[in-house]
Protein backbone atom coordinates (compact mmCIF):
# COMPACT_ATOMS: atom_id res chain seq x y z
CA UNK A 1 0.00 0.00 0.00
CA UNK A 2 1.28 3.45 -0.92
CA UNK A 3 2.66 5.49 1.98
CA UNK A 4 2.17 8.85 0.24
CA UNK A 5 -1.39 10.17 -0.06
CA UNK A 6 -2.17 13.15 -2.31
CA UNK A 7 -5.49 14.90 -1.65
CA UNK A 8 -7.13 17.09 -4.29
CA UNK A 9 -8.70 16.95 -7.74
CA UNK A 10 -6.10 16.79 -10.51
CA UNK A 11 -7.59 20.01 -11.89
CA UNK A 12 -6.45 21.87 -8.76
CA UNK A 13 -2.94 22.64 -7.58
CA UNK A 14 -2.79 18.93 -6.70
CA UNK A 15 -1.60 18.63 -10.32
CA UNK A 16 1.77 19.88 -9.12
CA UNK A 17 2.09 17.17 -6.47
CA UNK A 18 0.98 14.50 -8.92
CA UNK A 19 3.50 15.59 -11.54
CA UNK A 20 6.47 15.65 -9.17
CA UNK A 21 5.49 12.25 -7.75
CA UNK A 22 5.38 10.80 -11.26
CA UNK A 23 8.75 12.34 -12.13
CA UNK A 24 10.27 10.78 -9.02
CA UNK A 25 8.62 7.40 -9.45
CA UNK A 26 6.97 7.59 -6.03
CA UNK A 27 4.16 5.16 -5.29
CA UNK A 28 1.20 7.22 -4.14
CA UNK A 29 -2.53 7.12 -3.52
CA UNK A 30 -4.49 9.92 -5.16
CA UNK A 31 -7.59 10.96 -3.20
CA UNK A 32 -9.59 13.34 -5.46
CA UNK A 33 -11.13 15.65 -2.86
CA UNK A 34 -13.22 18.46 -4.36
CA UNK A 35 -13.32 22.06 -3.18
CA UNK A 36 -16.24 23.31 -1.11
CA UNK A 37 -18.40 22.23 1.79
CA UNK A 38 -18.73 18.61 0.66
CA UNK A 39 -14.99 18.19 0.16
CA UNK A 40 -12.16 20.35 1.43
CA UNK A 41 -14.43 22.10 3.97
CA UNK A 42 -15.67 18.96 5.71
CA UNK A 43 -14.63 18.47 9.35
CA UNK A 44 -12.68 15.37 8.31
CA UNK A 45 -10.59 17.25 5.77
CA UNK A 46 -10.17 20.33 7.95
CA UNK A 47 -8.59 18.05 10.54
CA UNK A 48 -5.85 17.40 7.95
CA UNK A 49 -5.62 20.90 6.50
CA UNK A 50 -7.36 23.57 8.60
CA UNK A 51 -7.10 26.00 5.66
CA UNK A 52 -9.64 23.95 3.71
CA UNK A 53 -7.44 24.21 0.63
CA UNK A 54 -6.03 21.75 -1.87
CA UNK A 55 -3.70 19.95 -2.13
CA UNK A 56 -2.37 18.38 1.00
CA UNK A 57 -0.21 15.29 1.35
CA UNK A 58 0.16 12.72 4.08
CA UNK A 59 3.54 11.01 3.90
CA UNK A 60 3.49 8.37 6.61
CA UNK A 61 2.77 10.44 9.71
CA UNK A 62 3.88 13.73 8.12
CA UNK A 63 1.23 16.17 6.85
CA UNK A 64 2.08 19.03 4.49
CA UNK A 65 -0.02 21.61 2.66
CA UNK A 66 0.85 24.32 0.07
CA UNK A 67 1.51 22.84 -3.34
CA UNK A 68 5.02 24.16 -3.97
CA UNK A 69 6.16 23.29 -0.47
CA UNK A 70 4.95 19.77 -1.31
CA UNK A 71 6.86 19.58 -4.59
CA UNK A 72 10.08 20.85 -3.01
CA UNK A 73 9.75 18.46 -0.06
CA UNK A 74 9.19 15.44 -2.29
CA UNK A 75 11.97 16.46 -4.70
CA UNK A 76 14.44 16.92 -1.86
CA UNK A 77 13.44 13.68 -0.12
CA UNK A 78 13.48 11.48 -3.21
CA UNK A 79 15.50 13.37 -5.82
CA UNK A 80 18.42 15.25 -4.29
CA UNK A 81 21.16 15.42 -6.90
CA UNK A 82 18.71 14.91 -9.76
CA UNK A 83 15.40 16.76 -9.62
CA UNK A 84 16.53 18.70 -6.55
CA UNK A 85 19.90 20.52 -6.58
CA UNK A 86 22.66 19.21 -4.31
CA UNK A 87 24.14 22.66 -3.57
CA UNK A 88 22.84 25.36 -1.26
CA UNK A 89 22.97 27.84 -4.16
CA UNK A 90 20.86 25.54 -6.32
CA UNK A 91 18.41 25.08 -3.46
CA UNK A 92 18.15 28.86 -3.08
CA UNK A 93 17.38 29.22 -6.80
CA UNK A 94 14.64 26.60 -6.52
CA UNK A 95 13.09 28.64 -3.69
CA UNK A 96 13.55 31.87 -5.66
CA UNK A 97 11.74 30.65 -8.77
CA UNK A 98 9.04 28.83 -6.82
CA UNK A 99 8.20 31.92 -4.75
CA UNK A 100 8.43 34.05 -7.89
CA UNK A 101 5.85 31.86 -9.60
CA UNK A 102 3.40 32.21 -6.73
CA UNK A 103 3.80 35.97 -6.33
CA UNK A 104 4.21 37.08 -9.96
CA UNK A 105 2.25 34.81 -12.31
CA UNK A 106 -0.03 32.35 -10.53
CA UNK A 107 -3.03 34.64 -10.08
CA UNK A 108 -2.76 36.24 -13.51
CA UNK A 109 -2.73 32.90 -15.33
CA UNK A 110 -5.70 31.69 -13.29
CA UNK A 111 -7.73 34.80 -14.04
CA UNK A 112 -6.89 34.58 -17.73
CA UNK A 113 -7.83 30.89 -18.00
CA UNK A 114 -11.11 31.32 -16.13
CA UNK A 115 -12.21 34.24 -18.30
CA UNK A 116 -10.98 32.68 -21.55
CA UNK A 117 -11.91 29.00 -21.33
CA UNK A 118 -13.18 27.66 -18.04
CA UNK A 119 -16.18 29.80 -17.13
CA UNK A 120 -19.25 29.68 -19.40
CA UNK A 121 -18.67 32.09 -22.28
CA UNK A 122 -21.47 34.44 -21.24
CA UNK A 123 -19.89 34.79 -17.79
CA UNK A 124 -16.36 35.54 -18.97
CA UNK A 125 -15.16 39.04 -18.17
CA UNK A 126 -13.12 40.46 -21.06
CA UNK A 127 -11.80 43.33 -18.95
CA UNK A 128 -10.45 40.92 -16.31
CA UNK A 129 -8.85 38.80 -19.03
CA UNK A 130 -7.11 41.76 -20.62
CA UNK A 131 -6.00 43.09 -17.24
CA UNK A 132 -4.47 39.69 -16.43
CA UNK A 133 -2.52 39.72 -19.69
CA UNK A 134 -1.23 43.17 -18.82
CA UNK A 135 -0.11 42.02 -15.37
CA UNK A 136 1.67 39.00 -16.88
CA UNK A 137 3.56 40.98 -19.51
CA UNK A 138 6.54 42.02 -17.36
CA UNK A 139 7.08 38.75 -15.43
CA UNK A 140 6.73 36.71 -18.61
CA UNK A 141 9.53 38.82 -20.10
CA UNK A 142 11.66 38.04 -17.03
CA UNK A 143 11.07 34.32 -17.54
CA UNK A 144 11.71 34.59 -21.27
CA UNK A 145 15.09 36.21 -20.59
CA UNK A 146 15.98 33.60 -17.94
CA UNK A 147 15.66 30.74 -20.43
CA UNK A 148 17.03 32.58 -23.44
CA UNK A 149 20.58 31.18 -23.14
CA UNK A 150 20.03 27.88 -21.33
CA UNK A 151 17.40 25.16 -21.66
CA UNK A 152 16.24 25.24 -18.03
CA UNK A 153 16.06 27.72 -15.18
CA UNK A 154 19.13 26.38 -13.36
CA UNK A 155 21.12 25.46 -16.47
CA UNK A 156 21.20 22.35 -18.64
CA UNK A 157 19.14 20.10 -16.38
CA UNK A 158 15.41 20.00 -15.62
CA UNK A 159 14.81 20.53 -11.90
CA UNK A 160 11.92 21.09 -9.54
CA UNK A 161 12.35 24.82 -10.20
CA UNK A 162 11.25 24.22 -13.79
CA UNK A 163 8.50 21.86 -12.68
CA UNK A 164 7.10 24.40 -10.23
CA UNK A 165 7.06 27.35 -12.60
CA UNK A 166 5.81 25.30 -15.56
CA UNK A 167 3.06 23.78 -13.42
CA UNK A 168 1.96 27.21 -12.19
CA UNK A 169 1.69 28.60 -15.74
CA UNK A 170 0.70 25.37 -17.50
CA UNK A 171 -2.63 26.82 -18.63
CA UNK A 172 -0.78 29.57 -20.48
CA UNK A 173 0.06 27.09 -23.27
CA UNK A 174 -3.24 28.28 -24.76
CA UNK A 175 -2.11 31.93 -24.75
CA UNK A 176 -0.46 33.73 -27.62
CA UNK A 177 3.16 33.46 -26.42
CA UNK A 178 4.74 34.77 -29.64
CA UNK A 179 6.14 37.81 -27.79
CA UNK A 180 8.10 35.43 -25.54
CA UNK A 181 9.52 32.70 -27.82
CA UNK A 182 12.09 31.47 -25.30
CA UNK A 183 9.44 31.09 -22.60
CA UNK A 184 7.21 29.25 -25.07
CA UNK A 185 9.96 26.82 -26.09
CA UNK A 186 10.92 26.22 -22.45
CA UNK A 187 7.30 25.64 -21.40
CA UNK A 188 6.70 23.13 -24.17
CA UNK A 189 10.00 21.43 -23.32
CA UNK A 190 8.80 20.99 -19.74
CA UNK A 191 5.24 19.96 -20.53
CA UNK A 192 6.28 17.47 -23.24
CA UNK A 193 8.12 15.36 -20.68
CA UNK A 194 6.45 11.92 -20.45
CA UNK A 195 5.50 12.31 -16.79
CA UNK A 196 4.23 15.84 -17.37
CA UNK A 197 1.99 14.55 -20.15
CA UNK A 198 0.67 11.82 -17.85
CA UNK A 199 -0.14 14.35 -15.12
CA UNK A 200 -1.67 16.74 -17.67
CA UNK A 201 -3.93 13.96 -18.90
CA UNK A 202 -5.30 13.59 -15.36
CA UNK A 203 -5.75 17.36 -15.18
CA UNK A 204 -7.55 17.53 -18.54
CA UNK A 205 -9.90 14.71 -17.53
CA UNK A 206 -10.64 16.48 -14.27
CA UNK A 207 -11.26 19.76 -16.11
CA UNK A 208 -13.69 18.04 -18.48
CA UNK A 209 -15.63 16.54 -15.58
CA UNK A 210 -15.90 19.83 -13.65
CA UNK A 211 -19.34 21.42 -13.60
CA UNK A 212 -19.94 25.10 -14.31
CA UNK A 213 -21.14 25.50 -10.72
CA UNK A 214 -17.81 24.29 -9.35
CA UNK A 215 -15.92 26.61 -11.72
CA UNK A 216 -18.07 29.52 -10.51
CA UNK A 217 -17.24 28.53 -6.93
CA UNK A 218 -13.52 28.53 -7.78
CA UNK A 219 -13.79 32.05 -9.22
CA UNK A 220 -15.84 33.32 -6.28
CA UNK A 221 -13.78 31.73 -3.50
CA UNK A 222 -10.50 32.96 -5.00
CA UNK A 223 -11.87 36.37 -6.06
CA UNK A 224 -10.82 35.77 -9.67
Amino acid sequence: MAVLKIYGMARTRAFRALWVSMELGIEYEHIPVEIGDAGARTPEFLAINPNGRLPVIVDGDFVLFESLAITMYLAKKYGTGTLYPATIQGEALVAQWSLWAVTEVDRGVNIWSLHTMRLPKEEQNVAKREEALGVLKAPFKVLDTAVSKQPYLLGDTFTVADLNVAAVISRSVDMDLSANPNLKAWLYRCLERPKAKAALALKSKSDAETSADVTRLIARRNRL
